[in-house]
């Protein structure tokens, strides 16, 4: 990263620029400027990658993967994950700020996933040390006797990464450093809206040991550039967290014999029974709802609440989300920040006022606020199931309660869309807990606990339209490796 001047109004101040990390390309003078989404304000300039610099980057990546005598071992691959974690955490307050900024994250929260994004690529360390194969019953016939048969893993060859905006640094962290810890030379497109914090972890890793070549970063103007790195028949291993109609395009593009990884994005329900503890539930759901302004893919979108209690609720849900305070993430006291585009807070709106016009009750919010990026966090109580904020995800500040009378009843609308991801279900009976989770479709069902909880270890996987694998730290680790077997003859 080096400076250079950019013109701002009438101001002339130096800002960051990042140049390529595509190894061998020095320049290609295409540059792209990086603004902050709650004031529009430059942060930073990055180049971009063409078409001739993608070649360059399979090139190496590729060359790199078919030379057995050049690949990392374990030991080096320790080492370097070893050191980046300890690089991370020196630049901890460098790192959260950065993605405030980039993306918009509240500054409280963008600390917390820094923090989750350290703890990540420890485990990464963790994952090498404990990774091995095993052995292969044989003895047990006539064809197996005498015969022994292991197995171990290697690599699966070149990954490509591409991210999401929403955790400009965790998400790459969670596609990255399992490649660095399998021993697969990588390419990572970030975002274009949130480039920094990937190209900073690049280069952490490159500090920390990673020779250049095997960790490579590509930031593209579009689409088309970055499908030439998921469709080309060098890449083992394709990572993509993003939308669904990008995801599932890019899998029909696969050439044959990849394997890929699809996160997508869901319509969050939660069922909220009769006997909920809403002391419990209500600071939660406001979490899960309002946490990085809803643009998570398992935020909660839909309430499912029993009608007996359901007044409380919104009542109570709408006081905390209007009394969120709304505004700057680099503020440490803000809670909710700016969407990450202007035309993201005018759909948001749209979404909104259809479904006020079809009949939903506004219990807070549903307008824009003084800043153009930042948007009221909403609470609407049963907007229409066929209006697109029932039907879609919102990704904003949005949450929408609905009223049941039949447990069963709110199963099948909470099952009635094509995507399933994580579900929830609030209440004090276990039998109601083991009912939702035997009955909604989703790969995770909460007791008591908002939709967007997780931790780093876990299996995050979307189903149906919301995603394809299993994401999670060890099973991406899992992914990014082939299971090789020996068979010998005893001597």
């Amino acid at each position: 990263m080096n400076k250079q001047a950019q013109i701002i109004g009438e101001t002339s101040i130096a800002v960051p620029h990042y140049p390529s990390m595509v190894h061998g390309v020095i320049s290609n003078e295409s540059h792209k400027e990086v603004r902050s989404p709650f004031d529009d304000a430059l942060i930073a300039t990055v180049e971009v990658s063409n078409r001739d610099a993608i070649e360059r980057a399979l090139q190496t990546a590729y060359r790199l993967f078919r030379d057995r005598d050049s690949w990392l071992s374990a030991p080096q691959r320790i080492d370097v994950l070893r050191r980046a974690a300890v690089l991370m955490s020196e630049r901890a307050a460098e790192l959260s700020m950065m993605i405030a900024r980039e993306g918009g994250k509240p500054l409280v929260d963008a600390r917390i996933e820094v923090a989750r994004a350290i703890d990540g690529v420890t485990s990464c360390v963790e994952l090498v040390r404990g990774s091995g194969g095993r052995v292969i019953p044989m003895g047990i016939n006539t064809a197996s006797a005498n015969r022994i048969a292991y197995t171990q893993t290697e690599p699966i060859g070149v990954v490509v990464a591409l991210s999401a905006f929403n955790h400009p640094l965790n998400l790459i962290v969670h596609q990255v450093a399992p490649a660095v810890a399998a021993g697969c030379p990588f390419i990572v497109k970030p975002a274009s809206d949130t480039p920094l914090s990937c190209l900073t972890f690049v280069a952490i890793l490159r500090e920390a040991g990673l020779p250049p070549e095997w960790g490579q970063a590509v930031v593209t103007q579009t689409q088309d550039v970055a499908t030439l790195l998921a469709s080309d028949k060098r890449v083992g291993f394709l990572s993509f967290i993003g939308s669904g109609d990008v995801g599932w395009k890019l899998r029909s593009s696969l050439a044959p014999g990849a394997r890929c990884a699809l996160e997508h994005g869901g319509v969050a329900p939660v069922i909220v029974a009769a006997d909920a503890d809403l002391d419990a539930a209500i600071p939660r759901l406001a979490k899960g709802a309002f946490y990085h302004a809803g643009q998570v893919c398992v935020s909660v979108q839909r309430i499912f609440v029993h009608r007996s209690i359901s007044r409380e609720l919104v009542n109570r849900l709408g006081k905390v989300a209007s009394e969120l305070r709304v505004g700057d993430p680099t503020d440490v006291e803000t809670e909710v920040g700016p969407l990450i585009r202007l035309h993201e807070v005018d759909r948001v709106d749209a979404w909104i006022q259809e479904a006020l016009a079809a009949g939903a009750e506004k219990i807070t919010g549903g307008y824009r606020l003084g800043t153009p990026s930042c948007y009221a966090p909403t609470v609407l109580l049963n907007p229409p199931d066929d209006c697109r904020i029932s039907q879609q995800e919102v990704f904003g500040p949005v949450v929408c309660v609905y009223e049941y009378d039949n447990f069963d009843d709110a199963v099948r609308r909470a099952n009635a869309l094509p995507v399933s991801f994580q579900a929830a279900v609030f209440t004090r009976d276990y039998e109601i807990a083991m009912r939702a989770f035997s009955r909604l479709d989703a790969s995770t069902v909460m007791l008591n606990e908002h939709t967007a909880f997780r931790t780093d270890w876990m299996p995050f996987a979307g189903l149906r339209e919301s995603g394809l694998g299993v994401g999670g730290i060890p099973f991406t680790f899992h992914d990014m490796q082939v299971e090789k077997m020996f068979v010998g003859t005893k001597p």
